[in-house]
């Protein structure tokens, strides 16, 4: 048995001391600053602080964050006015300075193993009996100058820690749209209308299925949405947004 054993532990100490030399020629670095850490994907000691994670208790329909616990049915007040169709925005941080730094550097700057680091802080949100995760897709042209779609990244590295599947050509951006960036919740809307659709033979992946959608910021919701809105008509049971960070407003709270 000691003999069996012993391959597998001198593996394993060629595997531990190969990820020290790693590290000795690239040390892992915060994902906000740059600063020097000890493991891959930790945030130094001071961007940590700066960072706000979003969870209970919040709103039940849309999971935007309460100042105190209101009861497990308890709604937000824009909830109550205008119900919205998705089944919540499960986002892992609030929208700040570090927030940002991360995804900008991912969708950018061309740090694709940031999308493992928001993976892992996403994964605890993961909705019970979720059938499929479903990226944001961009438009063949700007996936094409990019090389890469962040959105697909960060929903590949949450399939690989929860185990759900990813599919990441049931939707289509078909048709190119400007940045949303400056522009007011309505333009937003006006933007995006029909630029999204199944693609061809996806229908069955998403008809009676439970989805989450991916993405990496949630703003005004203008995209995401619009995304709901095509996986809804063609026979999503449900339809739940994911996202690394979130825009909270002042007022939301």
């Amino acid at each position: 048995m000691t003999g069996r054993l012993c391959p597998f532990g001198a593996r394993a100490t060629r595997a531990g001391v190969f990820k020290r030399l790693i590290d000795l020629a690239l040390p892992p670095r915060c994902p906000g600053c740059g600063a020097t850490v000890a493991d891959q994907g930790r945030f130094c000691a001071a961007c940590w602080p700066n960072i706000r994670f979003i969870g209970p208790p919040w709103c039940h329909t849309c999971n935007v964050p309460f100042d105190h616990d209101r009861g497990p049915d308890a709604r937000c007040a824009a909830c109550l006015a205008h119900p919205p169709v998705h089944a919540g925005v499960r986002a892992a941080v609030a929208y700040g300075t570090v927030a940002r730094t991360v995804a900008l550097r991912l969708k950018y700057g061309g740090r694709t193993a940031d999308a493992e680091t928001m993976a892992a802080l996403m994964r605890r949100h993961m909705p019970e009996g979720t059938a499929l995760l479903v990226p944001v897709p961009l438009h063949r042209r700007r996936l094409w100058w990019r090389g890469y779609n962040q959105a697909g990244l960060i929903a590949a590295a949450l399939g690989r820690r929860t185990g759900v599947p990813v599919d990441v050509r049931v939707l289509e951006r078909h048709r190119a749209t400007p940045p949303l960036r400056d522009r007011s919740p309505r333009e937003r809307r006006k933007t995006v209308a029909g630029a999204f659709r199944i693609a061809a033979g996806k229908r069955d992946r998403v008809r009676g299925r439970a989805l989450v959608l991916v993405d990496d910021v949630y703003t005004s919701g203008a995209t995401t949405d619009a995304c709901v809105a095509v996986l809804l008509a063609a026979g999503a049971a449900s339809v739940t947004i994911m996202t690394w960070a979130r825009v909270i407003d002042d007022g939301d709270d």
